[in-house]
């Protein structure tokens, strides 16, 4: 999400959807951290943690935040209603959704999830751990567990196939970029994306 909520709500408004799961990076880098919580709260939305979310629970536990901007919308999500603290600690690395694993960023290759650990949950984009010149998790993603992810804006949208069914799902399209916010409707397995209104931040 980072912070688009006026995309956040187009889509949401394109879809009669009656589960929402977001995969994370909720408030931060964007325009409008408290319109992405309205949105939240108002609508019931889920959501995985990202590791943008788990930089936030540091700042709010006293940690001395990377830049300015963190500490700055942690201040005006709280003007705006304080009970976003406490759902932003509450949220799971990983859920379950009709049969597909939701995940902000990676799982072990395996699929295992007891192999599977939080900086794989938060940070991975490539495997073996470690190695930024490996290929991206997803090529080497072996598991039975469908799996939708956000994470990666670089690549873009991801679709891996196995016996000609979509396995793999990667939906960070780079809105906060100037790209897109990507939706997957589960029943139907197919993307609904609405454009960004703008370039909020420069990619880099």
């Amino acid at each position: 999400m980072h912070g688009c909520a006026a995309e956040l709500e187009a889509l949401l408004d394109r879809v009669d959807a009656e589960r929402v799961v977001l995969v994370g990076d909720l408030y931060t880098k964007g325009p409008d951290p408290e319109g992405v919580w309205r949105l939240v709260r108002d609508r019931g939305l889920q959501a995985v943690k990202g590791n943008h979310d788990q930089r936030l629970v540091r700042v709010i536990a006293g940690e001395r935040p990377r830049d300015a901007h963190g500490q700055e919308v942690v201040a005006r999500l709280d003007r705006a209603d304080a009970a976003w603290r406490t759902h932003l600690a509450s949220l799971p690395l990983i859920l379950e959704v009709d049969g597909w694993t939701v995940v902000h960023a990676a799982l072990h290759p395996s699929g295992d999830l007891q192999r599977t650990t939080e900086e794989d949950c938060l940070i991975r984009r490539h495997w073996p751990r470690g190695d930024r010149s490996a290929p991206r998790w997803w090529k080497t993603y072996r598991g039975d567990r469908r799996v939708v992810f956000g994470h990666d804006a670089i690549v873009g949208r991801v679709e891996v196939r196995r016996d000609g069914a979509l396995h793999v799902v990667g939906l960070d399209t780079g809105c906060v970029y100037g790209g897109a916010l990507t939706g997957f409707v589960v029943p139907e397995e197919r993307f609904v994306t609405v454009p960004a209104a703008r370039v909020y931040q420069p990619v880099g």
